[in-house]
């Protein structure tokens, strides 16, 4: 044999050796699902910060997610080097440009990997039966089982048992793939999946046997969301899967359609009798969640709850760059307000009418990492939600194709080849190093400003870039009144936290 011909039999022989491992091994989605070429991608991404740096972007400069935050959230979902080297690269002279100012003498943390616990009791306000103190004050935002695959759900699920977190079900129901030891915010969405009777309609006895069969701590009611405030959604008839189905409560390949409303109440009281309804029934803690848009609802929503009362337990404020559902680009770049300008403009008409220590506070919308985390919390925000940043950890490559069911790593489609690539053992693993990492990160960023909790935080010590060389107090930047964050509010909240439920 020539030796030409050796060469081509050794290059086919290694091929395929090559094409076998990467199908087999677990450890890498990509390679699971694209054997052999799968390795470019790594080849590029290993030779990528030398071509960015010089040829096409800035460390920060990509959206939604920058390289730098994707590569955070990469390194310690792995348990690699998170750190960064040779100082910051980034335009600390720009507009908004985040400063937190750190404490001359910071604490001592004797419980570095502690997790952080919520200052709040979730349904001590109204004395549900279920009330209880969120362990993680870091929890994963509503992603549903349809948006995402069987194994992405999976590994989420998995990874908020090991990082001792919540995992919000999303508007599908609860399936097979969210009972996996992870403790449940169940959410009912417009298409009451999960919730409903043979007709479609809201069922309170549905609803019971949902809870009844899996750890659900929390009912999230959601109004609208980021990703597509004021729409509903369409589920095609040939993504109704058996599985899907069985969790949302609806035929077999047929058409499944959520209102862009909800059926069950029209006005301010109509919602909170719901609230009371579903709490009464269950025991749990019930809130509402929703995109910002009319300022209106919400100071009568919490002017009726000082009235009677009664109402949501917790209110989520998911900000308009929010993004784990496809979209028209209209309403996903334009439609609702982004999650800083929002905030503030709840957590004032709860604090107008005094709700705002006994109303919990969830927040979403790429908060995700330390430095946004502690923003919103300086802001009045109790616990925050991640999604994109959960999808990330568990093998996303912001490849942004989740609206065409062709993910390539099967976190976001239903794809069945392209599923079979994404291992729930090992990504629950990285999704449960990222909830520690941030927790981490977080408990290291309050003691070095001073506070032991970062719901403690003196808001005075976050501060954004003027653009203009100058620094402007965060407060005072997103219209938020400092009085409702003094010495007095902060010592309210670290007496909760010793309270018992």
């Amino acid at each position: 044999m020539t030796w030409w011909l050796w060469i081509i039999l050794a290059t086919a022989t290694f091929t395929v050796a090559v094409a076998l491992h990467d199908i087999t091994q677990k450890h890498h989605a990509i390679l699971r699902n694209f054997p052999v070429v799968g390795h470019l991608r790594y080849l590029l991404e290993s030779a990528g910060p030398e071509l960015r740096q010089y040829v096409v972007a800035d460390n920060d400069e990509e959206l939604p997610f920058s390289r730098d935050q994707r590569r955070w959230i990469y390194a310690s979902s792995k348990l690699e080097n998170p750190y960064f080297g040779f100082g910051t690269d980034n335009d600390i002279g720009a507009e908004g440009y985040v400063f937190l100012r750190h404490a001359a003498f910071p604490l001592i943390d004797p419980t570095p990997d502690a997790l952080i616990p919520c200052t709040k009791i979730l349904g001590g306000w109204r004395g549900r039966a279920k009330a209880f103190r969120p362990p993680s004050i870091i929890n994963t935002s509503a992603m549903s089982f349809g948006s995402l695959s069987g194994p992405a759900v999976e590994a989420i699920n998995r990874g908020a048992a090991l990082a001792g977190c919540m995992q919000n079900t999303g508007e599908g129901g609860i399936s097979a793939h969210h009972r996996h030891g992870g403790d449940l915010v169940f959410q009912i969405g417009t298409g009451y999946f999960g919730a409903r009777d043979s007709d479609g309609r809201f069922s309170i006895d549905t609803v019971l046997q949902s809870i009844g069969s899996a750890p659900v701590r929390a009912i999230e009611i959601k109004l609208s969301q980021g990703a597509k405030p004021g729409l509903g959604g369409v589920l095609p008839a040939a993504k109704v899967t058996r599985e899907i189905a069985d969790a949302r409560g609806v035929p077999v390949g047929v058409t499944v359609h959520s209102p862009s409303r909800h059926t069950e109440f029209g006005n301010v009281d109509e919602l909170i009798e719901f609230v009371e309804r579903i709490a009464d029934a269950t025991g749990l803690p019930v809130g509402v969640k929703s995109a910002i848009g009319e300022e209106t609802f919400w100071h009568d929503l919490a002017a009726r709850m000082a009235e009677t009362g009664k109402g949501p337990d917790f209110v989520t404020v998911d900000g308009g760059e929010g993004g784990t559902g496809a979209a028209p680009g209209t309403f996903s770049d334009h439609v609702a307000l982004p999650f800083r300008n929002a905030f503030p403009l709840v957590h004032r008409a709860f604090a107008e009418h005094h709700l705002h220590e006994n109303v919990v506070f969830f927040g979403s919308g790429r908060l995700g990492f330390a430095t946004d985390a502690m923003v919103a919390m300086s802001m009045g925000v109790d616990m925050i939600n991640v999604g994109r940043e959960a999808m990330l950890a568990i093998g996303c490559i912001q490849a942004q194709r989740c609206h065409t069911g062709h993910c390539p790593t099967g976190v976001a489609t239903q794809n069945r080849w392209l599923t079979r690539g994404l291992d729930p053992t090992d990504k629950s693993v990285r999704l449960g190093n990222y909830i520690v990492a941030l927790h981490q990160e977080l408990r290291a960023l309050s003691h070095a400003m001073g506070a032991t909790h970062p719901s403690l935080v003196d808001p005075e010590r976050v501060e954004f870039g003027s653009g203009t060389g100058g620094l402007v107090k965060a407060h005072t930047a997103l219209g938020v009144d400092p009085g409702l964050f003094d010495a007095e509010h902060r010592a309210r909240l670290s007496a909760m936290l010793s309270e018992t439920v």
